[in-house]
């Protein structure tokens, strides 16, 4: 079984619907999820004229391959209505590999980890609730260090239900 971090990510429509939607789908066909961090609401990384992201994190025992997961994760988005019309644009689930056990892979298709999640408050916040000394395996330092040195200033709040 594989240790796997999964960031969700979701600015259309009702978008608490659309994470425990997510979340569901993740249960029920890509394997037990260990643990989930809180939702925390966000601004846009990247680009201006959004409405805010919610976010949560959800750790999952995984058994297959990471071309496996990412091949569930594209048909879990598609199934739920992502469009996939403009790099960084509005979408009502977005579903990201954030680690996968210790793999480093990085390729056309695929990077673990995630190649910016050490940039982003809106993974590292979340991950650092339940992962906050799990050691990132290509930098070689905790989730806590990556958020402490993270220079992102995008606002990132603990999501009021």
């Amino acid at each position: 079984m594989h240790d796997v971090f999964l960031q969700l990510g979701s600015n259309m429509g009702d978008r608490k619907k659309y994470l425990d939607e997510a979340i569901s789908l993740i249960t029920l066909e890509l394997g037990l999820i260990n643990n989930i961090s809180k939702v925390y609401e966000s601004t846009p990384w990247g680009v201006e004229g959004q409405q805010k992201y919610l976010n949560q994190i959800l750790q999952i025992n995984y058994k297959f391959e990471p071309l496996d997961l990412l091949k569930s994760i594209l048909d879990i988005e598609s199934r739920m209505g992502r469009k996939r019309i403009e790099k960084w644009g509005e979408r009502v689930i977005d579903i990201d590999i954030i680690f996968f056990s210790n793999y480093i892979i990085e390729n056309v298709d695929l990077c673990i980890p995630h190649r910016h999640m050490h940039q982003r408050n809106f993974v590292l916040v979340p991950l650092n609730d339940i992962a906050s000394d799990y050691i990132h395996p290509k930098y070689k330092i905790t989730v806590k260090e990556l958020l402490y040195n993270c220079k992102d200033i995008e606002s990132v709040y603990e999501y009021e239900l």
